[in-house]
């Protein structure tokens, strides 16, 4: 008897149950398993999955909605994967429709893979930028950086979110206050006492991954990176805004070397919301 095939199986909704299949997933695409990820991913967003009659998932994928709740203001896609034996059947495609479709009129936004361009282009996404991601050892300067930059507190939190909605353009506080739960270290940059600018590490595997990192300025995005480097012996690694010359080749000059570009893409709106002039580098791009 054959095995029934997943190209019309229903498409569901994933759960914290579905992790290690999640994980399972990435991994056969070649990715890292980056189960702590896929454990916010699922717990602050929405994942859409296909079983696998065989056991596990055909694909899945994970939408991070910000803005008021039940109204959202913009949908972030991310981890979008179709199992290896399955690709090319059009899975990817039927997924991204229902993504799409379920979403109404909401802005989408998601961070595309060469790969992954042309189907996303079919499906009405625009290109509107592009992020570099940048992998390595941090060396800091020698020289003592200008920004003050200390441990944020609960006490920072309202300021926070204030800083990020101004910086995002939509408010996202579901997913910052699950921050200091998620991540390994939380700062915040200072100018006379008014926070200008915060940066997170959270654990990936072998590496801390830098973001989200938002900041007044390039020379506070720089203190923010020195400090949060000062506490990790891990690689760091984060998604720069490529229009970002100045800290990318900062970034480079200190020992993180650029190993991929990803497109930024928008659909239903022509750019992101928000100041990219403050914007640096995603939570993750994932999750925008």
């Amino acid at each position: 008897m054959s095995t029934p095939s997943p190209t019309h199986s229903p498409i569901r909704r994933l759960t914290l149950r579905d992790l290690t299949a999640c994980a399972d997933l990435s991994e056969n695409r070649g990715w890292p398993r980056e189960e702590h990820k896929w454990g916010f991913l699922l717990t602050a967003g929405t994942g859409y999955g296909i079983d696998d009659p065989d056991g596990g998932l055909v694909a899945a994928c994970v939408v991070s909605e910000y803005g008021p709740q039940g109204r959202p203001h913009l949908g972030a896609i991310g981890m979008v994967l179709v199992a290896e034996r399955h690709a090319r059947q059009g899975i990817g495609r039927r997924l991204m429709r229902h993504v799409v479709s379920t979403m109404g009129s909401t802005p989408l936004t998601l961070h595309a893979t060469p790969f992954g361009r042309p189907l996303y282009e079919e499906l009405g996404f625009k290109v509107t930028g592009r992020a570099e991601m940048v992998v390595g050892h941090f060396t800091p300067d020698e020289t003592r950086p200008r920004i003050a930059t200390r441990a944020a507190t609960a006490a920072d939190l309202a300021d926070i979110l204030r800083l990020d909605e101004a910086v995002f353009g939509v408010d996202r506080t579901p997913v910052i206050t699950r921050l200091p739960a998620f991540a390994d270290q939380l700062c915040v940059a200072e100018d006379h006492g008014r926070i200008i600018g915060y940066a997170v590490a959270w654990p990936n595997m072998d590496t801390q991954v830098v973001g989200p990192l938002i900041s007044r300025d390039t020379e506070t995005a720089k203190a923010l990176i020195t400090s949060l480097a000062a506490g990790t012996d891990r690689p760091l690694r984060t998604d720069i805004d490529v229009r970002h010359e100045e800290l990318l080749a900062w970034v480079t000059e200190r020992g993180l070397a650029p190993v991929f570009r990803n497109d930024v893409m928008m659909y239903g709106i022509a750019e992101p919301p928000g100041d990219w002039t403050r914007r640096f580098a995603p939570l993750t791009v994932a999750a925008g």
